[in-house]
This record gives C-alpha cells, sequence and structure tokens, in this order.
C-alpha cells in the first residue's frame, strides 16, 4: 500500500504545470509609442523632463501594472477612461486591482512635471501583462501640437497641472497628440540671474543645458502655440533682447519643423506685446501668425493668483484655440 501512494504522489508531481511567466514589457517594445520628449538613452528607463509628455501602450489581456523606479506622481487612464492619480508611487503599481474584461485595451500614462520644488522620478521602465499576453500598436493620431511656455503652459496651479492646462485640453479636443516644452519659471531670453532662456532651450531633450539635443526627426509637430514673455519682465530682460530672443525662437521653431503653423500668443499680463508682434513681423514668415489674446480670460475670475489659469481659466483659453489649429 505505502508503494502506491509514492508512486501516485510522483505522478502529481509531474502532472502539475508549472506557473506561467508574466509578460515582462520594456520601454523600447516597439508597439509602444511615446508623445513628447523622452531620453531614451537608457534601454530599461527612459525620462521624460518637460510637462505633458506622455506614454501609449496598446496591450491584450485583463491587467497592466506599470514599472517605476523611484517615487513619482503619476496619472493613468485606461481605454480612454478618466485619468487616475497615483501619489507617490515606486516599485511595480497595480493599475487593475479589478481585472479588465478580456480582450484589447489601451494605457495612457502621464508624469507629473519635474521642475521648482518638486522632485520626482520620471521614469518609465514598462509595464508587465498577464501571462501570453502582448502589446500591441495602439491607434494614435496623425498630427501632434507643441505647446512651448512657462508655468502658464504646464498648468501649475491647476487642478491636474498639464492634464487641465490649455495645451492639453486643445490637443485632447482636435484628436491630436500634444505636448508641453515648459517648465515653471522660463523666460524667453536667457537672463543673466540664471533664468531659463527657452530660445534656446527648446532644442534640448530635457530642462538642464548640458541635456543633450532633442533629436527632431522622432516626431514633426503640424502646429507649435508660444506662450513667452510672463516672466522674462522680473529678470530684467530688456524689450530689445526679448524680441531678438523671440526672433531666433521662430527661426529655430521654422528651422526643426518646416511645414508648421506658428502661433505667438500675447501674454496674458501684456507683456513685451510691441515686441512679440515686431519678432513676427521680422521673420517674414506667411504661416506665422501672432494672436491677441485681449478678453480670453478674466484675471479676477479665471486666474488662481491672477496670474497662472484656474481649470475654468485653462478651457476658456482652449476655447479660442481649437478653431484657430482646426
Amino acid at each position: 500500500m505505502r508503494a502506491f501512494w509514492i508512486v501516485v504522489f510522483c505522478l502529481a508531481a509531474v502532472l502539475v504545470p508549472a506557473p506561467t511567466a508574466t509578460a515582462d514589457v520594456l520601454p523600447t517594445d516597439s508597439n509602444i509609442r511615446y508623445f513628447g520628449r523622452w531620453n531614451t538613452s537608457s534601454s530599461t528607463a527612459f525620462v521624460s523632463e518637460w510637462a505633458g509628455a506622455y506614454v501609449l501602450v496598446g496591450f491584450t489581456g485583463t491587467t497592466v501594472k506599470l514599472r517605476q523606479r523611484n517615487s513619482i506622481d503619476l496619472f493613468a487612464s485606461i481605454d480612454g477612461g478618466p485619468d487616475v492619480s497615483y501619489r507617490n508611487v515606486s516599485g511595480t503599481v497595480n493599475l487593475t486591482p479589478t481585472p479588465l474584461a478580456a480582450g484589447t485595451h489601451t494605457l495612457r500614462v502621464s508624469y507629473r512635471p519635474v521642475a521648482g520644488s518638486y522632485r520626482g522620478d520620471a521614469v518609465f521602465q514598462g509595464v508587465i501583462l498577464d501571462p501570453g499576453a502582448r502589446t500591441v500598436v495602439p491607434q494614435t493620431p496623425s498630427r501632434i501640437i507643441e505647446f512651448i511656455g512657462d508655468s502658464i503652459t504646464v498648468g501649475q496651479l491647476s487642478s491636474k497641472q498639464a492634464l487641465t492646462a490649455y495645451g492639453w485640453l486643445t490637443g485632447e479636443r482636435l484628436r491630436t497628440g500634444h505636448t508641453q516644452i515648459a517648465v515653471g519659471g522660463a523666460c524667453l531670453y536667457p537672463a543673466a540671474d540664471g533664468c531659463i532662456g527657452m530660445s534656446q532651450r527648446f532644442l534640448k531633450t530635457g530642462l538642464a543645458a548640458t541635456a543633450p539635443d532633442w533629436d527632431f526627426s522622432r516626431y514633426q509637430a503640424s502646429a507649435v502655440v508660444i506662450n513667452l514673455g510672463t516672466n522674462d519682465v522680473g529678470h530684467g530682460v530688456t524689450g530689445a533682447q526679448f524680441q531678438s530672443a523671440y526672433i531666433a525662437l521662430l527661426r529655430n521653431v521654422r528651422a526643426k519643423y518646416p511645414n508648421a503653423n506658428i502661433f505667438a500668443l500675447q501674454t496674458f499680463r501684456k507683456r513685451y506685446i510691441a515686441e512679440t508682434q515686431a519678432a513676427v513681423a521680422a521673420v517674414g514668415d506667411a504661416r506665422v501668425r501672432f494672436v491677441n489674446t485681449d478678453g480670453w480670460i478674466n484675471e479676477a475670475t479665471d486666474t488662481v493668483d491672477n496670474v497662472h489659469p484656474n481649470d475654468t481659466g485653462h478651457r476658456k483659453i482652449a476655447d479660442r484655440l481649437v478653431p484657430l489649429l482646426s
């Protein structure tokens, strides 16, 4: 009898299937789509520093987990649903505690902008899928709009920062790809006191002056919206310096995006208006346009602090931009 049980036990041990490994997807997966500027120098960790960068992952199966390096705040949307906030997360982040229906799904992830007093690890290290699941190419728009600016373009002080800023809202309404090449406190002119000068920093992959140059062959913007000049006054930038820097930026944008329509917004605080208009005139480009923003928002009701638009203010700006860009 004892020999019989030994035989049965051995057969059972042989017949029990080994657990199937989950599908570990690296950032280099050819089906993943990136919007905005990502530093891809490391094959295991893609880094975004400018506001409004995001990643799209199409996948099969019923669950998806995000692999993060160190702590960061992020937003994740599955199948076009609400952008869910994940605060101070790191390691393996389970985005589907309740499994999805079997089928094909899309994940969008955007990180909180790394700027000012906030420091986070905006690093995408890939996803973990169900055993046997795979990535698929997500549906992606054919057009990309780029928004260049400072904290207003970042969406600072709005409820979801970049995701509730006018650039993101405009792109979503037009169903285009979009990204905000913006950072809080930025100037147009590289001021002597160290204020970031976007006329030069526009050419970079990240925020630092030492960041690698961006490879503009990775995408071509069909339209570029510039909103700069709010901060330069506080850094002693003269009108002549501002105008010269604006001309340089417009020429840089045109050189990198030969077919884009370029919109130079009048700052909502009405700073350097004449210089902005003069810069547009100086480049002599029929597809570069100065945009008068008088009456777009009310500082008393549509801003948080008379400078930064609240959610309502950003929606009002998007209401004006959508018909211009469509």
